[in-house]
């Protein structure tokens, strides 16, 4: 064998045995790299998950509040003829209800009135109490001051315009009277 023949095998014995030893330390490496590649994919697909099971719970909760509260501004425009039958009940006097053609009128304006209270409270409308409570301005829309020694500061004691709620949230305000000290 000459001395070129030698060394081109001990070169070969070289490179088998670096190549025996360097795959197994690489590949090492390389396993294990692929397995922290593994975990962070895996906490990513967890947290992309979790937030796509809130975003759906808040869309799903945002579905229900508007079609809960999709007929607020109607029944808003609603309130405007429940005040305009109120009042046109409210203006008739005794005589009137005596007379025979206007007390049929009139059972008939009532029974209106009646009707949309059902429908009213069929959807979750329903009217805010405020005369002899305290003023909540969450609730209540205070117009004036009246000096009164027989209410207690604070408290309503006129009803100038019925408020409304539906279901928990505010339709309209009542607009009040409060009572002050009197001077």
């Amino acid at each position: 064998m000459s001395e070129d023949e030698k060394l081109h095998e001990e070169a070969e014995e070289i490179r088998k045995e670096t190549a025996e030893g360097a795959p197994k330390v690489a590949e090492h490496d390389h396993v294990a790299e692929l397995e922290k590649q593994l975990e962070e994919l895996k906490s990513k697909a967890l947290y992309a998950a979790a937030e796509t099971q809130n975003v759906r719970r808040r869309l799903e909760a945002e579905k229900d509040q508007a079609s809960s509260y999709a007929a607020a501004q109607f029944a808003r425009d609603m309130l405007a003829i429940k005040d305009h039958l109120d009042r046109a009940l409210a203006a008739v006097n005794d005589e009137l209800r005596a007379d025979k053609v206007a007390s049929q009128f009139l059972t008939g304006i009532e029974s209106t009135s009646r009707e949309l209270d059902q429908v009213f409270a069929r959807h979750g409308i329903s009217r805010i109490k405020s005369v002899g409570e305290k003023l909540d301005p969450h609730r209540h829309q205070a117009m004036v001051e009246i000096p009164s020694d027989k209410a207690e500061p604070g408290s309503i004691i006129e009803e100038m315009q019925a408020g409304y709620m539906m279901k928990d949230r505010l339709l309209r305000p009542a607009l009040v009277g409060v009572a002050k000290e009197p001077d």
